[in-house]
């Protein structure tokens, strides 16, 4: 049988969601990839209060889908993934929907996990569903800081 592998893939902006994906694969042995835009999100993009501003156009279009750099490599050997994102207006960026409909996640298991300066991680837990409903899912886990490789070794049993 098979070794079962774990993945950590992540959507960074500002590196803290990054942070703690690490901090995650460091505590339980997971592969890690992040999910790349073809095009960096500059500074000015990542302006939420400009109503033109990428990540604004972005979300307010559901049907955005923005291009990554590059695919994860033989996701068909990994039994679980982590999805790790910044909540982005109550949800997550349209890259994670990009990257969960790039892969057949059929018996997967997928575990969300996210950071915010306030929003919850219940609405994008549910749109997250919507994306990829072959999936098996997990409850998610909002981490802002500490905390994130005990939660993730509970997770999995660890």
């Amino acid at each position: 049988m098979m070794s079962k592998k774990t993945l950590i893939a992540y959507f960074s902006a500002s590196g803290v969601t990054a942070r703690v994906a690490k901090e995650m694969a460091n505590a339980i042995g997971a592969d890690l990839y992040e999910i790349q835009p073809t095009e960096p999100y500059t500074s000015a993009d990542l302006d939420w209060m400009d109503r033109k501003s990428r990540s604004t156009v972005e979300m307010n279009d559901p049907a955005c889908r923005p291009a990554i750099g590059s695919p994860v490599e033989h996701m068909e050997q990994y039994d679980t993934v982590f999805v790790g994102f910044p909540i982005w207006w109550y949800v997550e960026p349209r890259i994670v929907d990009t990257f969960l409909e790039s892969y057949d996640f059929s018996g997967k298991t997928l575990i969300p996990f996210a950071t915010s300066g306030g929003s919850g991680i219940s609405k994008a837990e549910k749109s997250l569903q919507a994306h990829c409903p072959k999936a098996d899912w997990k409850k998610g886990q909002l981490l802002n800081g500490s905390g994130a490789a005990e939660w993730a070794k509970r997770t999995l049993n660890l």
